[in-house]
């Protein structure tokens, strides 16, 4: 796949809140004391007075979230993603999902990827946590143009969001004139013989794969699932009726995120063989971004490495 650069997904937020406090003075933002950190700083420049530093106070943050969105604002409330659905967990589900409240949680340093920073703010667990909360929906954009283009669905969408961002950059997959279409699949690759599920940053990784893979012969489709709740079961069942065999990826743990969410929607509409590449049942660890992907088998090529393995089990020759 063409190399077109690297552009931070937390930069995209930054542009589309400025685009969003223009156009709706309803929009207001809030942060934990993190604001050059997941970019929400640009907001605070640009609209002073409807920006509001909680300090290191993440339950605090949320309950004060839930406060605006019921007299009538449209919150983003934002700071490390291992905060947002660790530490603030119970203002989260019982303040605002409870009450349906139009907050949008927008998270940033999420996953392995957050690299040196290590285990304790590694949330490989955020996905699966916001999941199983009633009303919540959860989106995981791909690239720096999804990136931008989810935020400003989000707040057009009623009720809680949770959006999930990176630390470091995300290659560039989509182009200028992307548009998001909330709670739908797009394939992003057609194939016949092996469906790659991703989400998030892991897409790029998993076009690297499938285009290894076709120099095998093996033609996989490459599906890209930004939103994860509610999950696009029509585009699945369909993909699957067709390749036969199923493969997710996702920078999370293999507990409860997307493969998860797979898992549940085939055992009971389609059961097909599934693998689920992820971060495994342990804690994540310190080192740079790209090798902890290496160090967790989520590169291009550990990908297409299963999806052959996958192959194999089936009785295909992928060679």
């Amino acid at each position: 796949m063409e190399d077109r650069g690297s552009r931070h997904t937390r930069e995209a937020y930054a542009e589309a809140l400025l685009e969003l406090g223009e156009r709706d003075p309803r929009v207001v933002v809030m942060d934990a004391d993190l604001a050059s950190s997941t970019q929400t700083a640009k907001f605070r420049d640009r609209f002073p007075d409807r920006f509001f530093n909680c300090g290191v106070a993440e339950q605090n943050l949320m309950g004060t979230a839930a406060g605006l969105a019921a007299a009538g604002k449209v919150v983003f409330a934002s700071t490390f993603a291992m905060f947002a659905s660790g530490r603030a967990f119970d203002q989260v589900r019982n303040t605002i999902a409870y009450s349906d409240l139009n907050v949008k949680i927008v998270a940033t340093h999420g996953g392995i990827t957050v690299g040196e920073d290590g285990s304790s703010h590694q949330a490989n667990e955020d996905i699966a946590l916001m999941r199983v909360i009633p009303n919540m929906k959860v989106i995981v954009p791909a690239d720096y143009y999804e990136a931008r283009e989810a935020v400003k669905a989000a707040a057009e969408l009623p009720g809680p969001v949770y959006v999930r961002l990176s630390r470091s950059k995300s290659p560039l997959i989509f182009d200028e004139d992307y548009l998001f279409d909330f709670g739908r699949a797009r394939i992003m690759q057609p194939g016949s013989d092996i469906t790659i599920f991703s989400t998030g940053l892991m897409t790029w990784h998993c076009l690297q794969a499938a285009e290894e893979l076709e120099g095998d012969g093996v033609r996989a489709e490459v599906v890209h699932l930004a939103t994860v709740k509610p999950l696009d079961h029509a585009s699945v069942l369909e993909s699957v009726s067709r390749t036969g065999l199923a493969l997710s990826v996702e920078e999370h743990s293999v507990i409860g995120g997307l493969g998860g969410a797979l898992a549940e929607l085939l055992a009971e509409r389609a059961p097909v063989r599934l693998r689920r590449l992820g971060v495994p049942d342990v804690f994540g660890t310190s080192g740079p971004a790209e090798e902890l992907l290496e160090h967790f088998g989520l590169t291009g090529r550990h990908i297409a490495q299963a999806a052959r393995e996958l192959l194999e089990e089936r009785g295909v020759d992928p060679r």
